[in-house]
């Protein structure tokens, strides 16, 4: 499997930052991820949530 580009910690900084308020397309421009990347890092982010 491909190395993520970004780790565990870089994406739940990326997470917390749409929480804070800023748009998932303005974050996607930011940080240089796709739309979708986006959304199935908030999708991995819950499961690891219930991991916990």
């Amino acid at each position: 499997m491909k190395r993520s580009r970004f780790s565990e910690e870089q994406i739940i900084g990326i997470l917390k930052e749409h929480q804070a308020g800023i748009s998932a397309a303005e974050l996607c421009r930011e940080h240089g991820i796709s739309n979708a990347t986006y959304y199935i890092y908030g999708q991995l982010s819950r499961c690891k949530v219930f991991e916990i």
